[in-house]
């Protein structure tokens, strides 16, 4: 292996102004994370009261998502004012002591950017759609209906049928990728790209130090409106139109990435700030790599490698991290194995009779990997996905497409903070969701208290990874998958370190180094043998 030179006092400078790179972040649910009023739901006031529990993890930065003005459609995705605290969530004066917290604790904060559309309950939409010659009469995507009647192109809505609607006042469709109360904004128009970049002005002067960009390739569509054209057949289920087509047209548009040259500015005008991009769909891969190009658009982005996988194997891991390889010109990738609309990860992926060593391995895994590693509240409990019963459904999608979408509310549920208390420490009032039936158990207080849990396994990990930069900034290499064994190497400044995983709850066998010293290990492991979802850190002899 070729080792990079020697650090230089320069580069640690620039290290430390590139904050955000290896670092691990946190990302937090207000609805869902701590509530201070006793109103069943989450609010900023919450989060700057539990704080101090996710700098105790030695995390770097929190990702708080959506808390702004919303007629809560799709739980705040759906923005009625880009500058505004919804009142469930508290008042701008709550947001400004949840930055001086965060910052007082040594935490950099981020919150999410939604760009590709608004509410329609938003004033630029409700001016938009009076007529066809207003100020923002093109804000948005309005366009004829064909001939027949029918909507301008065949694209479909994630939320399930076309994503046009008809506004009889216009007498044209205006387009929705989402639910129609979310129009798409028109990012085409070099008015709507100011509008945006004066929020995002407005979110980097009152200290955010980063944005997570929401649905970052929806943001332009093809101006020609060109159909979309089929999905082949993959084997994977198909539960909405959207699944039936291939996304060419209606996302990840060129004139997106040089948006984001414009958006980096205004960023880097404000400092060592951090931009991420979410990019999902059928073209991700490229798009990332477009978004992040050449240190002058996004800082990172990351997709869904991990988050749908049914199977967490050695070929997945390896295949997602050869698309990052580290050359030239290329951007920074992120990850993570759950979030706000992806389902639990040990509910995924683990065997039952495993779950505790599973967890310990999957920890380590991400917090190995070239990258920033995200980890989603109750990730380092190891909270489990919750059946949520259809009469209790509060997702648009699960709702819309029941009983084939799995609801994104199993992985919104309560934090659980005190396992004995009968909100568990989320609210003393009744929850907007249901608490998991086996996250007592899981609760943050019960963990606190003993050495051997999930959450002190996972404070051990993250300082792992600060304690050796190999695994923080380093280069990654020869990521090899052999049955259910995964290795890959990582190194830095001369520090060369093989990580080796079983990620099946069968015993493997498989060589390990001679003279390399354990840094950390876990599961059942000796001579040539790995346990049940086994894992170890060697670090290996320099020559």
């Amino acid at each position: 292996m070729t080792l990079g030179a020697p650090i230089t006092d320069r580069q640690k400078d620039t290290e430390r102004a590139d904050w955000w790179r290896g670092a691990v972040i946190y990302q937090i649910y207000p609805r869902s994370f701590a509530d201070s009023n006793g109103d069943g739901v989450g609010d900023l006031a919450g989060i700057t009261q539990r704080l101090g529990h996710v700098a105790d993890l030695g995390v770097d930065a929190i990702w708080v998502s959506p808390f702004f003005t919303s007629p809560m459609r799709d739980f705040g995705y759906d923005i009625s004012d880009f500058r505004g605290v919804d009142p469930i969530f508290g008042t701008i004066a709550d947001f400004d002591a949840l930055v001086e917290r965060a910052h007082a604790l040594g935490l950099k904060l981020m919150i999410d950017q939604v760009w590709s559309h608004s509410s329609n309950q938003h004033p630029w939409f409700e001016e938009s759609r009076q007529s066809r010659d207003n100020p923002r009469a093109d804000w948005y995507v309005w366009h004829d209906p064909k001939p027949d009647g029918s909507p301008p192109s065949n694209w479909q809505s994630v939320f399930g049928g076309p994503a046009w609607t008809w506004d009889a006042r216009r007498g044209q469709y205006y387009l929705h990728n989402f639910l129609a109360e979310q129009p798409d904004l028109n990012l085409h128009h070099p008015d709507v790209q100011d509008a945006i970049l004066d929020v995002a002005r407005f979110w980097f002067a009152r200290g955010v130090d980063g944005f997570r960009i929401d649905a970052l390739n929806y943001t332009m569509h093809d101006l020609q409106l060109r159909d979309n054209p089929p999905m082949p057949d993959n084997g994977k289920p198909r539960t909405r139109p959207y699944d039936f087509q291939l996304k060419q047209f209606n996302q990840g548009h060129d004139g997106i990435a040089r948006f984001l040259e414009r958006v980096r500015a205004v960023a880097d005008d404000y400092g060592a700030t951090f931009t991420l991009a979410e990019v999902g769909g059928d073209f991700a891969e490229t798009q990332m790599k477009q978004f992040t190009a050449d240190d002058k658009r996004l800082n990172s982005a990351y997709g869904f490698d991990f988050l749908y996988a049914e199977e967490l194997t050695p070929q997945l891991v390896c295949t997602a991290l050869a698309g990052w390889p580290g050359d030239a010109g290329e951007g920074w990738p992120s990850w993570a194995f759950e979030n706000h609309d992806a389902p639990r990860a040990v509910s995924r992926w683990a065997d039952p009779q495993h779950i505790d060593a599973f967890l310990r391995m999957k920890a380590m895994l991400l917090l190995c990997l070239r990258g920033n590693a995200i980890l989603y509240q109750g990730e380092e409990l190891g909270l489990t996905q919750v059946d949520i019963p259809f009469e209790q459904l509060q997702d648009p999608e699960a709702i819309a497409n029941w009983p084939l979408t799995l609801s994104r509310d199993g992985v919104r549920t309560p934090m659980p903070w005190q396992s004995t208390h009968n909100g568990l420490g989320f609210s003393s009032g009744e929850p907007w969701l249901p608490i998991g039936p086996d996250h007592a158990a899981l609760a943050v207080d019960k963990q606190a208290a003993d050495a051997q849990s999930m959450l002190h396994w996972t404070r051990a990990m993250i300082a792992l990874r600060k304690a050796n930069p190999a695994l923080a900034r380093g280069t990654l290499t020869g990521c090899h998958a052999a049955g259910s064994l995964l290795s890959f190497r990582r190194a830095y400044d001369g520090q060369q370190l093989l990580c080796l995983f079983n990620l099946s709850s069968e015993p493997l066998s498989c060589t390990l180094p001679k003279g390399g010293a354990i840094l950390s290990a876990t599961g059942d492991h000796g001579g040539d043998m790995l346990g049940p979802y086994a894992a170890l850190v060697i670090q290996l002899e320099t020559v």
